[in-house]
């Protein structure tokens, strides 16, 4: 069986960049901040690319919600292998204000209408760290999920997964149509090559809004105040026999 995936990638302020919070202390600092893809879903691509050339998987469909500068996020993800994309363009207050809960009936009904048989996300993005989406999207579509993967086997209609969980390791087996979250040590993402790049350009990417989807993404909280962490106080010297 030759299976579609619905993998989701998140544009985010780089892990390597120091995050700075607003003088009005309602968000961070976004604006001329270098940002990337999301690195757990940088292993979900990896992942669907390795099914893909395993044969298991026929197409490979990366999708993101958020602003212009997500199809640059998408293009990353069309480089690394995927076949095409969708971009699901959400801008200013909106975006500032979407949620997993938003994004989880977004990606719902993209995987029902593109008939996937599976959808692999990061166990969650490291600027909300929120570990929301992908069990969230798991309930939408009422489908069996498999979180915290760091090990994915297809057997004949299902897979076995291996899960990192607070004791070690879980193996549980889950039928498709299936959730997948992806862990750390799941595998290595491939840098895209220069021709793959290239290639990449000429791929097509799907421009919808949310109106599309017919997703209502009223904000369901609201953000009263965002605060750098403490600063870490200094330590206390202790001079003389401490027995």
């Amino acid at each position: 069986m030759s299976m579609r995936v619905l993998v989701g990638v998140k544009r985010v302020i780089d892990y390597a960049v120091k995050v700075r919070v607003k003088p009005d202390k309602m968000g961070v600092v976004t604006d001329g901040v270098k940002h990337s893809m999301n690195p757990f879903d940088e292993i979900a691509v990896e992942e669907a690319i390795r099914l893909k050339e395993k044969k298991i998987v026929k197409e490979v469909v990366a999708v993101s919600c958020g602003p212009t500068q997500s199809q640059e996020t998408i293009r990353t993800a069309l480089a690394m292998g995927c076949d095409r994309g969708i971009h699901v363009e959400i801008t200013g207050k909106e975006y500032e204000n979407l949620q997993p809960f938003h994004v989880s009936k977004i990606l719902a009904k993209i995987a029902k209408e593109e008939d996937v048989d599976m959808v692999i996300l990061g166990k969650q993005a490291i600027d909300g760290d929120n570990n929301q989406t992908g069990q969230m999207t798991a309930a939408v579509l009422d489908w069996p999920q498999a979180t915290f993967a760091s090990e994915v086997k297809k057997n004949n209609g299902d897979l076995t997964v291996t899960r990192e969980v607070d004791g070690g390791l879980e193996t549980i087996n889950v039928k498709l149509p299936a959730v997948i979250t992806t862990d750390l040590r799941l595998n290595e993402p491939r840098y895209a090559t220069l021709p793959n790049i290239m290639k990449a350009k000429k791929k097509p990417i799907a421009k919808k809004t949310v109106a599309d989807y017919d997703v209502d993404i009223s904000p369901r909280q609201e953000v009263l105040s965002v605060e750098d962490p403490p600063v870490r106080e200094a330590g206390s010297k202790i001079i003389g026999n401490t027995v």
